[in-house]
């Protein structure tokens, strides 16, 4: 069976919840130990095998499942023998944690750097220079640009980017 231990972790679950979905959750818990096959892990852990393929793809994308395949002599036909592996699951999870820092202090960059002007009619938000060039109208339904003060938005910016900062301090 794979590490509970981390499993029971609420962040863990949570990052794993969002890879690979809730319905993904049981697999991981009931894995087999060792290399099976993705029938094997359905039929063991209850979970349908469409899912089960899903999950340990997506596993394997970010490095927390491996596979080997054999071919059979006989057929030919492939058979893929997989394996979970959440021992580097803390350094996954700190890399998309510096993703997701970097792509927040780009965001506080943009909100610091630009003034915004958002469309009366709700059709989106807008640079100056673009609500400059079309005379303060909507370049979408005409209606008139309004200037948007975003300092709340860079507040939550700062505040989600100290919060993140002292998580991977």
């Amino acid at each position: 069976m794979v590490d509970l231990i981390s499993l029971k972790n609420a962040v863990t679950r949570a990052y794993l919840t969002k890879l690979i979905g809730e319905e993904g959750i049981p697999m991981v818990e009931k894995m087999p130990e060792g290399e099976v096959t993705d029938e094997e892990i359905s039929k063991t852990t209850g979970v349908v095998l469409n899912l089960v393929r899903r999950a340990l793809f997506i596993l394997y994308e970010n490095r927390l499942a491996e596979y080997r395949r054999e071919r059979n002599k006989d057929s030919g036909w492939l058979t893929y023998l997989w394996h979970v592996d959440l021992h580097n699951l803390e350094q996954v999870m700190e890399l998309e944690m510096r993703k997701l820092l970097n792509n927040l202090q780009k965001r506080l960059a943009s909100e610091k750097g630009n003034m915004f002007y958002i469309c009366t009619d709700g059709c989106g938000r807008f640079l100056f220079d673009l609500a400059a060039e079309t005379n303060f109208a909507c370049p979408f339904c005409g209606a008139q640009l309004e200037f948007e003060d975003n300092a709340n938005v860079i507040t939550a910016l700062e505040k989600r980017i100290a919060e993140i900062e002292a998580a991977c301090a």
